[in-house]
């Protein structure tokens, strides 16, 4: 008998009424009676369970009413119409076979799990309602941001994992290499010698795909990145990982309205595209206490796609907040990094909608940014929606070579490594831009999950790998 997954069966329970089919999944739950048990199943296809009515006259009842929760099980059956509360449909089970069995050591029951303990058994926490819808709506925006950016054009670029080049400047990066520290030597001016490493040189694990982007975008047009990205940043909050995924695309012959503009039209069709296709999940997650939301937390979501983006420039957002009579935690001088705080007044209070904040003050910027004609800014910006701040980084690009060169000598930074993207700006430079997207902060947003660690299978954070 053909197995028939639960969000087939639950989207076209109509056509199954009547007809015997086979199911496959985790026991949730076995409430057993003399005569009868009921038998919960999740294949994690969807968040619907499916409810089972074994009679003990079928075969193999006695193993099949004495599952514990957990167990792998095979059950064939009549899908009928349900008369029970809160389900179309349930099935007579005429059959079936445990597939796996478990013991009383299982950590997954009915009682409620901390969310610190699912962490410990991260293998098993998809099996939970809560981690199923979760990670079902991480696929679901991964297909959107494919779909989103092909319709327009982009081009997919897998860009480098390893590199010898530190694409922010921030020397946050994890080193690669298949030589013990013991056997590394040094050169005459007291340095490490990577010579005899894999590479030769002195490589590590990628903060960004930006830089590459921007190579490919010279020639393509339009590019977009969407894969890992690493940052050893020792910072062990609720919003950062060392070990993330990033989109960030890139655009030739494109200002900073251009960049900005895409980045909204982005993140409007992340949501609408969560709000239409994952309904179930972020019902069931915005109800729950782990998440940072009220239940009515779907109609903040639909008025950020209904919304028009306010468009203020860094120092025009200084005057607000200096206007506010707010007792702010940080200082809000001119040259100030703007805080989660200052951000959240402006999309919450000022506002009441998402703001793109644009020309920031260069000392606090990446060495790529395109430079004003004040010498004090950039055509920096950054995308803040309400109720948690910034989502979207971006930039245009500095497509001069001397200015370029300039800014990187003014940060010490060592322009061989750069040679090649440097000589972008010296064969047929074009105005360019774009933007970054920490994927796992855009799934915290529309979920309401309040910890980064709770939308990312494995997380890796400070003295945290396991998995």
């Amino acid at each position: 008998m053909k197995r028939i997954i639960l969000k087939e069966l639950f989207n076209n329970h109509q056509s199954y009424v009547g007809k015997e089919i086979n199911i496959k999944g985790w026991v949730r739950s076995v409430r057993k009676s003399k005569a009868f048990s009921f038998i919960v199943v999740s294949d994690g296809s969807c968040q619907d369970l499916l409810q089972i009515i074994a009679d003990e006259n079928i075969d193999n009842y006695d193993a099949l009413s004495s599952m514990l929760t957990g167990t792998c099980v095979s059950l064939n059956g009549l899908i009928v119409e349900s008369k029970g509360k809160g389900q179309s449909i349930e099935m007579q089970a005429n059959g079936g076979e445990v597939i796996g069995a478990v013991d009383d050591s299982y950590p997954l029951q009915k009682k409620g799990t901390s969310l610190e303990h699912l962490r410990e058994i991260a293998h098993l926490r998809s099996r939970t309602n809560l981690f199923g819808a979760v990670f079902r709506v991480r696929h679901e925006l991964a297909q959107a941001t494919h779909q989103f950016f092909s319709n327009r054009g982009f081009f997919y670029l897998n860009s480098p994992i390893i590199t010898n080049v530190d694409g922010e400047g921030a020397g946050e990066m994890f080193n690669v290499s298949t030589v013990s520290k013991a056997g590394f030597k040094k050169d005459d001016k007291g340095e490490i010698d990577f010579s005899n490493d894999y590479f030769g040189k002195e490589t590590s694990l990628c903060v960004t795909g930006q830089l590459e982007a921007e190579c490919h975008a010279l020639g393509l047009g339009a590019v977009y990145t969407f894969g890992p990205t690493f940052r050893s940043e020792n910072s062990n909050t609720k919003r950062h990982l060392a070990e993330f995924w990033m989109i960030e695309p890139e655009i030739a012959f494109a200002d900073l309205d251009d960049v900005a503009n895409l980045a909204a039209d982005y993140i409007k069709h992340l949501i609408d595209h969560a709000l239409k296709n994952c309904a179930s999940e972020l019902k069931f997650i915005h109800s729950i206490p782990f998440s940072d939301v009220d239940k009515n937390y779907v109609d903040t979501l639909k008025s950020v796609v209904d919304s028009e983006f306010k468009k203020i420039t860094y120092t025009e957002a200084i005057d607000i907040l200096n206007a506010s009579n707010e007792k702010f935690e940080f200082p809000t001088n001119w040259g100030d990094e703007l805080q989660t705080e200052h951000e959240k007044y402006l999309t919450d209070k000022h506002f009441l909608s998402p703001v793109i904040v644009t020309d920031y003050p260069k000392d606090f910027k990446a060495f790529y940014m395109k430079q004003n004609d004040d010498g004090k800014t950039v055509r920096a910006m950054d995308v803040l929606v309400p109720g948690i701040g910034e989502l979207i980084g971006g930039s245009q690009r500095e497509e001069s070579l001397e200015k370029l060169e300039s800014r990187m000598k003014e940060l010490n930074m060592d322009l061989e490594n750069y040679w090649w993207y440097l000589e972008l700006r010296k064969f047929g430079s074009a105005p360019h831009g774009g933007f970054g997207l920490g994927f796992e902060r855009a799934i915290m947003y529309i979920t309401g999950m309040s910890n980064i660690r709770d939308v990312i299978a494995f997380p890796r954070t400070p003295g945290n790998c396991d998995f």
